[in-house]
């Protein structure tokens, strides 16, 4: 996901996006503890995106 794309949408939905991308960012972080994350280069993007959407919207807050 790019910031130029993010950008585009309302804080509403990057709001949704931010609330998604943490419980999902949740639950790799439990299948990590058990050892059944099977893509563990996912959390990376994951949380990249993650902050990502949170400097958006830092960003539309301030204008």
């Amino acid at each position: 996901m790019k910031a130029a794309e993010l950008r585009d949408l309302g804080a509403e939905e990057l709001g949704a996006k931010d609330r998604e991308l943490t419980d999902q960012l949740f639950r790799m972080r439990i299948q990590k503890s058990m050892g059944q994350l099977e893509a563990p280069d996912k959390m990376r993007t994951v949380r990249r995106d993650l902050a990502r959407i949170k400097t958006v919207l830092r960003q539309k807050q301030a204008k």
